[in-house]
């Protein structure tokens, strides 16, 4: 007569409890975790080897395997595989790392017309060259087990991705210098919110431009959505270009007004031409200090003649440094403008371009909103 099959106690704490509990229920777990966490949960309630594979759908024995190595190592080890010794390796170290290597240089310096690589080209040159280089192993190489060797090092030499070299040698200074006009716009805040205000008269103006905004027109009426049937506007793939225009915007740091050209151009006489707006948009007595980036405009000779003609106290400018444009608050309201007015617009022609782009203006300072510097005004 056969022994009696005895129980196995198995003690599960609470926190592998909940822990069980999730995987048990998980949706994108392995299925072989979410099995096993099943059993030894089913186990730790009717503890029988029998009744668990009864009620699971599995042979006893899978479920007192999997009993035994948790009482063992534990019940979170034991929803694992353990290893397996498997196949040894075709491709020996010495050949992956030369692969690596050859992946982190460009093709084109390899005598492809290609800049970069594709998984494909990488593969095939590594069976051509391979061999020879003493990596015979490489001769039958797979594009798939290139991207897994690539992917095991984080290597991705199909891809770009972009930064911005610091070429200003005086970039700190200069961005200290606009970090400062931010504080005096904060302290102007502050002044201005005090009772009995009578402080200098000074406005401080954000200033870019925001050229080739393109006019362009649809050769087709835009179809609207309808219920049920199309949710979003259809358009005709085909257009017509009217040429671009340029946005000459400054924001008002203080009140948050914007005031704006749109030419067609964005040469000397078009900035010498916003700075008469901003002439006549403010007092005689207030000093208008402007943040800009240092466009060949700003600087020209004809632009300094023209700044030569006004009084000395009427305009200041503070240069960001090269390549420090995100330093300039105009940018975000640029952003702003591209995304909820610029984004998808279709004109006629340039002229109709140039007053839906004045009437967003329009459109923004019924409501305006004052730009904030904070980050790192601490330390200016």
């Amino acid at each position: 007569m056969a022994a009696w099959r005895r129980a196995i106690e198995l003690s599960l704490g609470d926190e592998d409890t909940t822990k069980l509990r999730s995987m048990a229920q998980s949706r994108t777990a392995p299925a072989s975790r979410v099995e096993r966490a099943r059993i030894l949960l089913t186990y730790r309630e009717n503890p029988s080897f029998y009744r668990v594979g009864r009620v699971l759908g599995l042979h006893h024995q899978t479920v007192q395997r999997c009993i035994e190595r948790a009482v063992v190592e534990g019940p979170m080890a034991a929803l694992d595989d353990r290893p397996r010794p498997g196949r040894e390796p075709k491709i020996t170290l010495e050949a992956r790392a030369w692969l690596v290597s050859l992946a982190c240089r460009k093709a084109k310096d390899l005598g492809y017309p290609h800049e970069l690589w594709t998984t494909r080209l990488l593969a095939r040159h590594a069976r051509e060259h391979g061999p020879a280089e003493g990596h015979a192993c490489l001769a039958e190489l797979a594009q798939g087990t290139v991207c897994k060797i690539l992917d095991q090092d984080e290597i991705k030499p199909h891809k770009v991705r972009y930064y911005l070299e610091q070429r200003d040698p005086d970039f700190a200074e200069k961005m200290a210098e606009v970090l400062c006009v931010y504080r005096q716009v904060q302290i102007l805040k502050q002044a201005a919110a005090a009772p009995n205000h009578s402080g200098e008269a000074v406005a401080i103006i954000s200033y870019d431009e925001k050229p080739g905004i393109q006019a362009i027109a649809t050769t087709a009426p835009d179809l609207p959505p309808e219920p049920g049937l199309h949710a979003t506007f259809a358009r005709e793939f085909e257009y017509k270009r009217h040429g671009t225009v340029s946005l000459l915007a400054g924001i008002d740091l203080i009140s948050g007004k914007v005031h704006a050209l749109v030419k067609d151009r964005h040469r000397s006489r078009e900035f010498i031409e916003f700075l008469k707006l901003l002439d006549g948009a403010y007092p005689a007595d207030t000093a208008i200090k402007l943040i800009l980036d240092n466009h060949s405009a700003h600087i020209s000779k004809e632009t300094k003649t023209w700044l030569a003609t006004q009084p000395a106290h009427r305009f200041a400018f503070t240069f960001t440094p090269k390549h420090g444009s995100w330093l300039n608050l105009i940018e975000g309201f640029f952003s702003k403008l591209a995304r909820s007015v610029l984004r998808h617009i279709r004109v006629a022609s340039k002229p109709e371009l140039k007053d839906r782009v004045m009437a967003a203006i329009a459109f923004f300072n019924q409501e305006p909103v004052v730009h904030t510097w904070t980050y790192k005004l601490d330390s200016a």
